[in-house]
């Protein structure tokens, strides 16, 4: 057998430094009827070729100034729809809901830097909402505030542990019937309509919050005046003292005018 089947022509580029193969001599071994070894020589690669893979990669140039292409806008921020305004309804429900207390109508207002006359037109509005609602509006006389519905009252008594509160006397009741329709009223006033003294059942009727002292009148000895209270209206389940029923005073013996005049 031959000692040179595996011999390889090899040269270097001159400016790169990488090996190329120029020739390459594959020795192959083909068995022909004698047993006798054929060389077979590849061509080499074309000249073109050969520069190419052996001329380095060309660097973009960067002393030439590039040009500026068009400036890219960037996308303008587009927001929501703002929130439409609250309606006059709204607001006043708002300032009612973090009153502590019934609020004047006129304070409404002045917040609101309305007319009263508008409160008044939102506060009917609210009213006709609030129908069949848990919460509902409380008038007494110029103020108003957010109060729970009346037929709530024994849920929200049991949801707070309250305690049911004892029914009034009968003379509770006719002490705080006269003080409802006649007020503002002074004691004095009420024992002359009831014939009896009624100090004690005012001083109770002012312990449960159902009336309060409202100023004193310009008369002898300047007695206190007593008016109901809200807690009055929310006791009883109603929204106003417009609501209390309507007196029919026909068939009762009439005493003289001065008797509530002091």
């Amino acid at each position: 057998m031959p000692s040179d089947y595996n011999t390889h022509d090899v040269s270097r580029s001159a400016n790169g430094g990488e090996e190329n193969v120029v020739a390459a001599e594959v020795i192959a071994a083909n068995a022909i009827g004698n047993n006798e070894w054929k060389r077979i020589v590849l061509p080499s690669a074309p000249a073109d070729r050969r520069n190419a893979e052996a001329a380095p990669a060309e660097e973009p140039r960067t002393d030439e100034p590039m040009e500026a292409g068009p400036p890219v806008e960037e996308p303008a921020l587009t927001l929501g729809p703002l929130p439409d305004s609250l309606s006059l309804e709204a607001l006043v429900e708002s300032l009612l809901f973090v009153a502590e207390e019934a609020v004047p109508i006129a304070r409404l207002a002045e917040a609101l830097e309305v007319k009263p006359a508008q409160v008044e037109a939102a506060l009917s509005s609210l009213a006709q909402h609030y129908v069949g609602r848990g919460i509902s509006l409380q008038r007494i006389k110029d103020k108003v505030q957010l109060t729970t519905a009346p037929a709530a009252a024994a849920h929200v008594q049991r949801f707070l542990g309250l305690a049911a509160s004892a029914p009034l006397s009968r003379a509770a009741l006719e002490t705080l019937a006269i003080i409802a329709y006649q007020q503002p009223v002074t004691r004095p006033q009420v024992e002359a309509i009831r014939g009896v003294n009624s100090d004690s059942v005012i001083k109770n009727l002012l312990s449960k919050g159902l009336i309060e002292e409202a100023g004193r009148t310009e008369g002898p000895g300047r007695p206190v005046l007593y008016v109901t209270t809200p807690e009055f209206l929310q006791h009883f389940g109603l929204t106003s003292l417009e609501e209390l029923p309507p007196l029919n005073l026909e068939n009762v013996k009439r005493e003289p005018a001065d008797i509530l005049k002091g």
